[in-house]
This record gives structure tokens, C-alpha cells and sequence, in this order.
């Protein structure tokens, strides 16, 4: 058939046209004889079948792919409202925290101020004591120097006006009056 094809060839440059006819059969005649074969070839071998089931293939695999691109797809979108949901969750639970931590922060700044009120007071209180304390100190002191001065006055005005005679009219009362309280 290449023969045919190349003698065309050199024939259509000296000519417009080849008459490829060899007698009886002519030129479409063989070429439909040779489709004819080729179409009996190919349906001898089932190859329409073939490609009939490599497309079946095909196309099962696409719709698996669709059918787990589909599972994918509500896997995704379930872990996505999940995160939506966790995250709502942490951010309230941010915000209760934050809260929480406001009111103690408050209770303890109230709690300190309380405390430090309350040191005052006692600091106040001790101080006011011990002033107390010194004052009955110094009075205490005082009165006890005042004794010693009168005291000491005392016996130094008796020792100048006191005599002998004085003494023994001092002890001789004393005794009566001691005798008279005895009986």
C-alpha cells in the first residue's frame, strides 16, 4: 500500500491525477475491503468492550473520588464548627477568667486596704499605750521624788525642832496607847 501511496506521489508530479485501479477491484472497493477488516479486527478482539470497561474504571474511580471528596468535605466542615464551638468555649472561658481574676484582684486590694486600717489601729493603739505607760512612769517618778523630798524635809525640820524631851513624850504615847489596845 506504501507502493501505491509513493507511486501517487511521483505520478501526481507529472500528472494531476493516478489511476490506481488494477483491473477488477478498484481503489475505494480496497480501501472499504481493508475497513471492513480493520472493523471486524477490532470487534473480534472486543476492543469496543475494552474501552467500554476501561471507562466503567474510570468513571467508578472519579465517583469514589467525588464520593470521598464529598466525606472529606463534611469531615471538614464537622471539625471546623468543633474549632467554631472550642474556640467560643475558650474565648468565654477567657473572659470568665479575666473576670474572676478582676473581682479577686479587687477583693484582695480591699483585703490590704483593710489590713493596712486595721495595722494603723493597733500601731495607734500600742503607741498610745506605751504613752500611757510612760506617763504613769514619769508620775510614779515624780510622786516618789516628791516623797523623798518631803521626806527628807521632813526629817530636817523634826531634827531641828525635835528634842530629847520630845522623844520620850513621843514613845511614852505611843506605849499607852499601844498598852490600852493590848488589854
Amino acid at each position: 500500500m506504501l507502493e501505491l501511496i509513493m507511486l501517487a506521489a511521483a505520478a501526481g508530479e507529472e500528472h494531476d491525477y493516478v489511476e490506481l485501479s488494477s483491473g477488477i477491484v478498484s481503489v475505494t472497493a480496497w480501501v472499504s475491503i481493508a475497513m471492513v477488516i480493520l472493523i471486524a479486527i477490532v470487534l473480534w478482539k472486543k476492543v469496543p468492550a475494552m474501552i467500554a470497561t476501561s471507562l466503567d474504571k474510570r468513571i467508578a474511580e472519579i465517583a469514589a473520588e467525588l464520593e470521598e471528596a464529598k466525606q472529606l468535605r463534611t469531615e471538614a466542615e464537622k471539625l471546623r464548627t468543633e474549632y467554631e464551638s472550642k474556640l467560643a468555649t475558650a474565648e468565654t472561658e477567657a473572659e470568665d477568667m479575666r473576670h474572676r481574676a478582676e473581682q479577686e484582684a479587687a477583693s484582695i486590694l480591699e483585703d490590704a486596704k483593710e489590713s493596712a486600717t486595721n495595722l494603723v489601729a493597733r500601731r495607734k493603739k500600742m503607741a498610745e499605750e506605751k504613752i500611757a505607760a510612760a506617763e504613769r512612769t514619769a508620775l510614779a517618778e515624780i510622786k516618789s521624788t516628791a516623797v523623798r523630798a518631803a521626806t527628807s524635809a521632813a526629817a530636817t525640820i523634826i531634827a531641828q525642832n525635835h528634842d530629847a524631851a520630845a522623844d520620850k513624850a513621843l514613845v511614852e504615847g505611843t506605849i499607852a496607847s499601844l498598852g490600852g489596845k493590848l488589854n
